[in-house]
């Protein structure tokens, strides 16, 4: 079995680590751009193009599925990569986990990048599924580029704006960029003064692991595979980005070592 992941940057490497939590065996393409990061400055089309060109790069390499393990480049390029890619192979999409944050009321905030930040895709979801949560949108500027760096003095900075403008007494944060997921603890530390004690972070990455598998056919989850890691750089064999090895989940791939 052999599933790719698609992102910008670093910002798949939790969902790269759900899926070998679920599946050690599996076979992780990782597909990513350098050369045109960060997405999230470039028109929907413009991303829209890179991510059709990182997918089709993957492709090359015949994966059961794709994960696109951006919120950002699921929004705007995950009606077009399905149009290319399915259904010979399952694209699997993240979305922001405002849903089960929300299920049970209460103060919901959701942390992600300005241009998610009151997007309508956003304001879409907190409509359909806020309920009665009391919900604020939470922009972080600079944080991800942060964490795609591994630049420890724009994380504390960064991470410090949003708490700020986090309400006190939040009881579910919603970590609605890939990225973020990579410094959870991090932001849990920031809140601790102001959010409730029982504060509870979501993030995107195991509900796209178990999506993924869930979408395979039964005779390719039957398949072993070798737990290979391949990563191509806007199309071309690489290796992962040397600030992978800052967080937990890079340093748990980059153990298996990258073998194509």
């Amino acid at each position: 079995m052999k599933i790719a992941l698609l992102d910008s940057g670093i910002g798949l490497l939790p969902a790269a680590a759900a899926l070998r939590e679920l599946r050690p065996d599996a076979d992780l393409v990782i597909t990513n751009d350098p050369d045109g990061m960060p997405w999230g400055l470039r028109t929907p089309a413009d991303l829209t193009e890179h991510a059709l060109a990182c997918a089709r790069a993957a492709a090359a390499h015949r994966p059961d599925a794709l994960v696109v393990a951006c919120n950002t480049a699921s929004v705007h390029a995950l009606e077009a990569l399905r149009a290319e890619l399915e259904p010979r192979i399952p694209v699997i999409g993240t979305v922001p986990a405002i849903k089960p944050a929300a299920a049970g009321g209460g103060r919901v905030a959701i942390w992600a990048t300005p241009a998610t930040t009151g997007s309508p895709y956003q304001r879409g979801l907190i409509a359909e599924f806020g309920g009665t949560a009391e919900v604020t949108e939470v922009p972080c500027p600079g944080l991800a580029d942060a964490v795609e760096f591994a630049d420890q003095e724009a994380m504390e900075r960064a991470i410090a704006a949003a708490a700020a403008l986090t309400p006190a007494g939040t009881t579910a944060l919603v970590l609605g960029c890939t990225h973020y997921e990579l410094v959870a603890d991090r932001i849990r530390t920031a809140l601790g003064p102001t959010a409730a004690p029982d504060l509870v972070q979501y993030g995107s990455a195991a509900a796209v692991a178990a999506q993924a598998l869930r979408r395979l056919p039964a005779e390719v989850l039957a398949r072993t595979g070798s737990g290979t890691l391949t990563v191509l750089q806007s199309g071309r064999p690489g290796t992962l980005p040397a600030p992978a090895s800052a967080y937990a989940e890079g340093r748990g791939l980059l153990a298996v070592g990258v073998t194509g």
